[in-house]
């Protein structure tokens, strides 16, 4: 694959109450991984968030930069940082531009009605800014070790 990873800037939400924004084309130089997420505060968010926080310091280990996306506001991911102690950053993405560019927004289907939502993925990103590998359809289970996996592989 190797397509190099659509830049974006988005405002940060993260445990240090920052108030600022990440532009993806700034972190150049070092690997990066994505990963895309339906919505805060709900069960496999929850799960994935709190499994990524839980193997951020093997990612920095690694040296990869860990966001969480989704189409909430700073002021949820705040909420969802502090209620569910995560320590990875998460990125708000309110206009879902950035995941119209990842082409993770997609009509979801839920208890009969249709609706545009985010298809939880995920995107390794090297040290160049080329998408090295993507997962979609992401199940929570195992999937950070196969992401830090691929990641230490690099």
């Amino acid at each position: 694959m190797s397509d190099i990873a659509p830049d974006f800037t988005l405002r940060l939400s993260d445990t240090n109450g920052s108030d600022g924004q990440v532009t993806l084309s700034d972190l150049r130089g070092a690997p990066v991984v994505l990963f895309f997420y339906p919505r805060d505060m709900t069960a496999g968010c929850i799960k994935e968030a709190q499994a990524f926080s839980s193997r951020l310091e093997a990612f920095e280990a690694a040296g990869a930069k860990v966001f969480g996306i989704s189409a909430d506001s700073s002021a949820s991911h705040e909420k969802f940082i502090s209620k569910k102690a995560l320590n990875v950053p998460l990125l708000s993405d309110e206009n879902a531009e950035v995941c119209t560019a990842y082409g993770v927004w997609k009509e979801k289907k839920m208890y009969g009605k249709t609706f545009m939502g985010i298809e939880r993925s995920t995107f390794l990103i090297d040290a160049d800014g080329a998408i090295v590998r993507e997962w979609r359809k992401v199940k929570v289970d195992g999937h950070e070790a196969e992401v830090l996996a691929a990641l230490e592989a690099l």
